[in-house]
């Protein structure tokens, strides 16, 4: 069974033949970071902060961001950190049901503009398409390499998971 293993940067540490690197500067790296200034923010209701969505807007932990409604009345959020698991569910989300958010953030089934390293050559505002049809294509049956510690929450898991998951799975029907 294909797994995650942790790059490292240690003399002598060599990745495993056949895998593959999916961490930022390739097109499978996750787009929200772990608090990071730019990304990784949530926004939610007050009292609510377990039902959150991507803050896409430049911000800070701990500013509001209120939605004024045509009818002028105003709905507050607040703005904190995602969590490590809440970054790894949204790259999820993008994967299999995004957002309008969202999708400015990440090269999703929609194709949205990118930045990512490939062959050592540098493409900056290509049009990327990242599907779970790809991923399968791609991925399936090679072990994937990121920096994430095995035991922490890593986007590795969930292409691990649609790149080796029947298309049936994906869908949400049990197979």
């Amino acid at each position: 069974m294909p797994e995650r293993i942790q790059r490292r940067r240690v003399k002598g540490w060599r990745m495993p033949e056949g895998a593959v690197y999916v961490g930022r500067g390739t097109k499978w790296g996750n787009p929200f970071k772990f608090h990071d200034r730019t990304g990784g923010l949530v926004r939610h209701l007050p009292g609510k902060p377990s039902e959150y969505e991507y803050e896409g807007r430049i911000s800070a932990d701990g500013m509001r961001h209120d939605y004024f409604h045509p009818d002028g009345s105003v709905t507050e959020y607040r703005v904190r950190w995602a969590t490590r698991q809440e970054v790894v569910d949204m790259f999820e989300r993008t994967l299999t049901d995004p957002d309008r958010g969202m999708l400015g953030a990440y090269p999703s089934g929609k194709g949205n503009l990118c930045t990512y390293w490939t062959g050592g050559k540098r493409f900056v505002g290509e049009l990327a398409s990242v599907t779970p049809d790809l991923i399968r294509a791609e991925l399936a049956g090679k072990d994937l390499a990121c920096w994430c510690p095995t035991w922490e929450p890593c986007h590795a898991d969930v292409l691990l998971r649609i790149a080796n998951s029947p298309i049936e799975q994906e869908a949400g029907t049990a197979a």
